[in-house]
């Protein structure tokens, strides 16, 4: 046969029809389980969609990898995921493909190089570029095949997913299953541009657009969407015109659209019409398609015995496949050289990022500005003249897509260093950060890990106003599934990185504005750090001073001041703020009896209130008073400087604290 066209042989026939009953005899079993509630929470059929999935997996290799939607029942069958692992996902059953853990939306499996279904509209589009890039960056003949529907073109993650395909010409198989409907608005209602082609061949993406109801156009079109794309090593659209027959999911009343409508496409679905032309063509006849339909319902049931007999995963392991059971255990510290260097912060971070990449190949480093301008704070200048564009890889403005892109590449394999330009930015990609990069080991069952590290920028100080001085590290230490960092010393700011590269879940490292110009001498042998426990930087009986970040400093200071009035404060460096080295600040209460969290976070719902709740609950009848805490005021960071100065916790507010907590206000 050619590259882009099928051979239609009776096995070759027998094939595409058997996937397509397959596929849909499934979801019909599935619509009839969910009104048992057997399944619960959504459910999404793909009845209609069929002959997309039929007639673009198949074509794909074993290495080749395959990014779903939350309709992914079907692309997971097609793929060769047994269907009673499928089903008993369904069910939520330890047996499932994800062990129960991810349900209808999020079917994964890592030996079929399945990357799974994904519940955010599309949110699996930056990780199909990752993924994608990471084969471009390490020479594999891999593509990457992507869906979605047409409600994800709206979304900005589609657009700057196609950007950064076309921009570093990745091997993306992009396929948009256009079945006419965002969950109930039609694409005229949602579209200004209703051409879904035009827009992706904005970016200069070859487009094609095919009837998504004919399996051997969908086919014919696959074979040179890939030949393409294996010889040019670019993206490639593929838009599939379909039509779902059910509901956009099993709560759905269907009042935006009408029974004959639905009818209507019904006698020209894709199953009717392929069955039908194989009759009329003498290719097959009704007897042997009897048999195949009798197969797969002897296989559904087969599928629903074992998800009926198989067990409920037990709540003792309830917390599993949050973060990685195998982590490596705390690199040991090197004995300090006697021998020191000066040296900046910026400069410790930098030698951090050096490190990581001559000692790993797969180690990258992303983001705005990083390469040739140097970095928004010049922490990355000049390694983009030493490791090279391809590893120094400068991005668009784009934090959704880039992100979402290191986490990719981090669940093939690679270890990306992303650099988010500043925190406030960050919120561009919460999205990705939080629903796939904290989720994905824990809706795989453990498949697949996403060992990205972000670096961020915080704090304030610099006088940029209020969207520019955000200490939100707070906020992200309350998603499991993340480790947070908030390194304040020359050697953490160097050695966190090192370790945290080495870990094999994803760590956000906060690094506070005011930091990067502060020189210190720091021993030239300085390495990995343990990236687990806090530290103290001050010892001390009266009370302790619990901090982070760019507030040790001022907690430093605050603590010296005191001396002169005779309170002897124990300084805590907290390091990590997820997990929170408990074992730390509870040994230290015992000591001090007293305690005062400096956090530049604001006040309310801070994460100085839950180191307090840690307190309460643990070292309550140790306390000989309530716990004292200074915070930002409640304000947007002001850009006057003193009004900056005095909304941000400071030296006087500190010793303040402290005497107040021991009754010498």
């Amino acid at each position: 046969m050619t590259a882009d066209k099928p051979h239609l042989t009776h096995d070759h026939i027998r094939e595409l029809l058997t996937a397509m009953i397959r596929v849909r005899h499934f979801e019909d079993k599935c619509a009839e389980l969910y009104t048992q509630e057997k399944i619960r929470g959504f459910l999404h059929l793909y009845d209609g969609e069929e002959a997309v999935a039929s007639g673009v997996i198949p074509r794909l290799g074993p290495e080749d990898r395959v990014v779903a939607t939350y309709r992914e029942h079907g692309h997971a069958l097609v793929r060769g995921v047994p269907m009673e692992r499928v089903m008993a996902e369904m069910y939520g059953k330890a047996t499932g493909a994800s062990g129960g853990r991810g349900g209808s939306m999020h079917i994964f499996d890592a030996e079929r190089n399945f990357y799974g279904g994904n519940a955010i509209v599309g949110g699996g589009l930056p990780l199909a570029v990752g993924l994608a890039l990471r084969d471009r960056m390490m020479g594999a003949p891999n593509v990457t095949a992507c869906f979605f529907g047409e409600g994800a073109v709206a979304e900005g993650e589609f657009h700057e997913s196609m950007n950064l395909a076309q921009l570093w010409s990745l091997p993306v198989l992009f396929v948009c299953e256009n079945n006419g409907y965002a969950m109930g608005s039609a694409l005229a209602r949602t579209e200004a541009e209703t051409d879904i082609r035009r827009k992706a061949a904005a970016y200069g993406t070859v487009t094609e657009q095919v009837d998504g109801m004919d399996v051997v156009a969908v086919e014919a079109a696959t074979r040179r969407a890939l030949a393409a794309i294996r010889e040019t090593g670019k993206p490639y659209f593929l838009e599939c015109l379909t039509y779902r027959f059910r509901a956009h999911s099993m709560f759905d009343a269907q009042l935006y659209r009408d029974k004959d409508e639905v009818a209507a496409w019904r006698e020209k679905g894709p199953i009717v019409r392929f069955q039908s032309w194989l009759y009329k063509s003498g290719l097959m006849h009704p007897e042997e398609v009897a048999q195949i339909e009798a197969d797969v319902e002897d296989e559904i049931a087969a599928a629903v015995a074992y998800a009926e007999a198989s067990e409920w995963e037990p709540l003792e392991t309830l917390t599993r496949h949050v973060m990685a059971e195998d982590r490596p255990a705390p690199p040991a510290p090197p004995e300090p050289s006697a021998e020191t260097v000066e040296m900046t912060y910026r400069e410790a971070v930098k030698q951090g990022i050096r490190d990581a990449m001559s000692r790993d190949e797969r180690v990258f480093l992303m983001g705005e500005d990083v390469g040739a301008y140097g970095g928004c704070y010049a922490v990355s200048k000049g390694l983009m003249d030493e490791f090279g564009e391809d590893r120094i890889r400068d991005t668009p403005l784009s934090e959704s897509g880039f992100t979402g892109a290191g986490i990719g590449a981090a669940a093939a394999g690679m270890r990306p260093i992303v650099e988010v330009m500043t925190v406030n930015f960050s919120l561009l990609a919460l999205d990705q950060i939080m629903n796939t990069a904290a989720t994905i080991r824990h809706m795989s069952g453990g498949q697949f890990g996403a060992p990205v590290v972000i670096r961020l920028a915080t704090g304030a100080g610099k006088q940029l106003a209020a969207q520019h001085s955000h200490s939100l590290e707070g906020w992200y230490a309350h998603i499991p599934g993340l480790r947070i960092l908030a390194p304040a010393t020359l050697e953490d700011a160097r050695g966190m990185l090192w370790t945290a590269i080495e870990d094999p879940d994803p760590v956000l490292i906060f690094e506070n504005v005011m930091l990067y110009n502060m020189t210190g001498q720091i021993a030239v042998n300085a390495g990995p750090v343990d990236i687990d426990k806090a530290a103290i930087r001050r010892a001390g009986k009266d009370v302790s001073l619990i901090t982070y970040g760019g507030s040790l400093w001022k907690t430093l200071e605050a603590a010296e001041a005191l001396t002169g009035e005779g309170i002897e404060a124990e300084v805590i460096d907290l390091r990590s703020l997820r997990p929170l080295d408990d074992e730390t600040i509870m040994a230290s209460l015992a000591r001090t009896r007293r305690a005062v969290i400096v956090d530049e976070g604001w006040r309310s719902g801070s994460l100085s209130a839950e180191i307090a709740a840690r307190i309460g609950e643990k070292s309550f009848w140790h306390l000989d008073a309530p716990v004292g805490r200074v915070c930002s005021a409640e304000v947007p960071i002001p850009y006057p400087k003193h009004l900056e100065d005095a909304a941000i916790p400071q030296v006087p507010a500190i010793v303040a604290a402290v005497k107040s907590t021991l009754g010498k206000g």
